[in-house]
């Protein structure tokens, strides 16, 4: 690996002259700025900060600091001592020029804020509480006020315009206090600690720093550009940053929502989805200008915002985060590392300023989050490894430094010395949380909750973004909306209703069953909903404009991963589906779960509990049948009863997990210990000398069940077929019946019966 390392770490001086050649004789060519220049230049900072950024993720730091070194490399400190002319031929000073590139790097910042905004995680931060908050407050109040006291001592030589020292003192203060949430939270996730209870409160705390010192530099930024302390317009800027956040976090999350999910559904160009994030940035950094704070400040916001859409796919996240960090990160991040001369440190007065700015921010932030660690309640060795995980500065001081420099409230040597400051506690800080980690113990119920969020996490329904539910006017249909919201409340979400019995031109006449089956999903989502979710789930109601095939094709490309089907016919003769439901299926490749109401549920479609009989055999398709199962059960304030089968497929599938007992004592121990961990009171049946249809009906005529839930293979054929079980107990059973399927066809041998 490290022979690879050096190869390509020669082609850097290679490209150098050859860029640099190849810019001396553009430069000559025209006066004016070089559309070649600009691309020459973010060809540079791509591939040094890339590259560095991959080997610094090898050697176990932030690739963050690759980025920084690159364009420190790249500029006076290391290339333009070497190689003066090469240097400012590939970055000349003229203005025209410096802002092409600036430009960039502008958007660079919002960006970045953009993605900062949706790794803040909100529900951790109100999950932790208070000791957050206490711990966040310890450890900003006391590195700032350290901060701002060295900036009250600089000597004037270092300050751009010492009548205004007091902005100054602020913006140091500010930059020693506040730590990088993206850099403390890849360090916590990488060593596995994101659920502990500490790495929890760490990132936490990080969250609330990056929060409140966006605000802080909101304010300062209003400040320097009146240049005095006039109280009427810091009053105006706080004043109007906190009636911004308060409609931001109030009718903007709900408007950010909307704003997403119509893109995702009614926009068919490419990304279009990411085009309204962009432009839901920009409109609210513009809104945050025009109230006199910073634009970073609304770009934040509109990214916690869009963070917290619960429609926003992994894919279209996955797009957006690749795009800022393949481009945006390194351009910005180089360009800072250019603009930090670290020549100036040659001289024994500003390294020893340097040395003093790195250990009074060191001290500041690990004894302010120490202290707060304390009064949080955290133990020595937890708050140990909080103050080490605070201690990171990484891409938010570089940004606080560069806006900074921006507005001229700091010099350049001040610029540099920051920059140092982040370089340095960011490389430290991930070998010292690691040794703080290492050490810590973990309690008894903390092994539990991290064993049921690992269980969850493998899990079907904990993957699960977004239903839809497809009906028409019937029984059926009210049965299984109920089911659908129980579902979906579980875990607060969005779902799309569906009427599939009406064309366009019938539509008007069932506004009312529409309204109905929303009426019924959104009531069973509040009785389903838990304490971490908001009962009041999204609904939104379509009526089909066109052939049911086309219809569902259509409504499958919006991202839908669970279509649950209610219609009045679910089986046709023999062995066959109703054809509504061949077609739905022919046209939606992901799992579905096809409700069949009978018995009481006829007369009771929305009832409120529900006695649900779930048939397991150990394959995969009969553990997400029962996991549905103690959802339902779990919502529907019912009881489970887990009965055993094997059929043909599943004998010798799968083995019991428990030494000392056998295969179906083993698998019905695992669905026993699903519903104990979600508290859902159930009873085992263990009937191995049966067929498994006959078993099942068996349970059905001798217990008080009315809903049997069971997982289901889709069977490759010329015709909808989840096997001979499961056809004989549809047909056959007294009580409602929940298919749940996976979602391609598999070739298989039909099961017995």
């Amino acid at each position: 690996m490290l022979s690879r390392l050096l190869r390509s770490a020669g082609l850097v001086p290679a490209a150098l002259v050859l860029t640099t050649i190849a810019a001396g004789a553009e430069a000559g060519k025209a006066a004016g700025p070089s559309e070649f220049l600009l691309v020459a230049q973010i060809v540079l900072l791509i591939a040094v900060g890339r590259g560095l950024g991959e080997i610094m993720q090898r050697i176990g730091q932030p690739s963050v600091i690759g980025e920084l070194l690159a364009g420190i490399i790249l500029g006076p400190s290391l290339f333009g001592w070497i190689w003066p002319e090469a240097q400012a031929a590939l970055f000349p000073k003229s203005p025209e020029q410096k802002a092409m590139l600036d430009g960039i790097a502008q958007v660079g910042i919002l960006l970045l804020l953009l993605l900062t905004g949706m790794e803040t995680d909100l529900k951790l931060v109100r999950k932790v509480g208070r000791a957050a908050v206490a711990i966040s407050i310890a450890g900003i109040v006391v590195p700032f006020a350290c901060g701002f006291a060295l900036g009250e001592f600089l000597p004037d030589a270092l300050l751009p315009n010492p009548e205004q020292r007091l902005v100054a003192s602020l913006f140091m203060g500010t930059a020693l206090s506040i730590s990088s949430v993206k850099i403390v939270a890849v360090v916590v996730r990488e060593m596995n600690f994101m659920r502990r209870n500490v790495g929890q409160i760490i990132v936490a705390t990080a969250v609330i720093d990056d929060t409140i010192g966006w605000i802080i530099i909101a304010v300062i930024f209003s400040l320097a550009s009146h240049g005095t302390l006039d109280i009427a317009s810091v009053a105006k800027a706080v004043l109007g940053t906190l009636l911004f956040l308060a409609v931001s976090f109030t009718i903007g999350r709900r408007l950010v929502f909307q704003l997403i999910r119509w893109a995702n559904d009614n926009l068919v160009s490419a990304a279009a989805v990411i085009s309204v994030i962009l432009l839901l940035m920009c409109v609210m950094a513009m809104i945050t200008h025009a109230i006199g704070v910073h634009t970073v400040l609304g770009a934040f916001v509109a990214g916690i915002l869009v963070g917290e859409s619960p429609i926003l796919t992994r894919q279209i996240d996955e797009r957006l985060r690749g795009l800022i960090s393949s481009f945006f990160m390194p351009v910005f991040f180089g360009l800072a590392g250019l603009a930090a001369d670290l020549s100036v440190l040659r001289d024994p007065g500003l390294l020893m300023l340097t040395g003093l700015l790195v250990l009074i921010a060191s001290v500041g932030k690990f004894g302010g989050a120490f202290f707060g660690g304390a009064l949080g309640g955290l133990s020595k060795r937890e708050s140990l490894a909080l103050a080490s995980g605070m201690n990171a500065r990484g891409s938010t001081e570089v940004i606080i430094a560069t806006i900074g420099l921006s507005i001229g409230v700091l010099s350049q040597n001040l610029f540099t010395m920051i920059v140092t400051m982040a370089i340095v506690t960011t490389m430290a800080m991930p070998p010292m949380l690691r040794a703080a980690l290492a050490r810590l113990p973990m309690n008894k119920e903390e092994k539990e909750r991290l064993e049921r969020e690992e269980f969850e996490k493998r899990g079907f329904l904990a993957n699960l973004e977004r239903p839809l539910l497809a009906v028409d006017e019937s029984v059926n249909a009210t049965f299984a909306a109920h089911l659908a919201g129980l579902i979906a409340g579980m875990r607060g979400l969005p779902i799309t209703v569906l009427h599939i019995g009406r064309n366009a031109k019938e539509q008007e006449k069932g506004r009312e069953e529409e309204k109905s089956h929303e009426a019924v999903v959104k009531k069973a989502a509040v009785s389903a909903s838990s304490e971490n979710e908001a009962g009041g789930i999204d609904v939104v109601t379509r009526a089909r404009r066109a052939e049911l095939g086309e219809t569902i094709t259509e409504e499958a490309r919006k991202g839908f991963d669970l279509l649950v089907v209610g219609i009045d016919k679910v089986a046709a003769t023999k062995d066959r589906f109703d054809r509504k439901i061949e077609d739905i299926a022919a046209t939606f490749e992901g799992p579905l779960a096809i409700a069949a109401a009978k018995g009481k549920h006829l007369k009771q479609p929305n009832p409120d509990g529900l006695n649900i009989l779930i048939p397991v055999s150990g394959s995969a398709i009969s553990k997400r049948g029962a996991e549905v199962a103690v959802a339902l059960a779990q919502g529907g304030s019912g009881s489970l009863r887990v009965i055993y089968v094997a059929t043909t497929r599943d004998k010798g599938a799968q083995r019991g997990t428990s030494r000392g007992l056998g295969q179906e004592a083993g698998i019905l121990k695992d669905a026993s210990d699903l519903a104990a961990r979600y508290d859902v009171d159930f009873t085992t049946t263990l009937r191995v000398n049966r067929a498994p249809e006959v078993a099942i009906l068996r349970e059905i005529d001798t217990t008080d069940v009315d809903l049997v839930v069971m997982g289901v293979d889709r069977i490759q054929a010329d015709h909808l077929s989840f096997g001979g079980v499961a056809d004989a107990v549809l047909r056959q059973s007294k009580v409602s019946v929940l298919l749940v399927s996976s979602g391609e066809a598999r070739r298989a041998a039909v099961e017995k019966g």
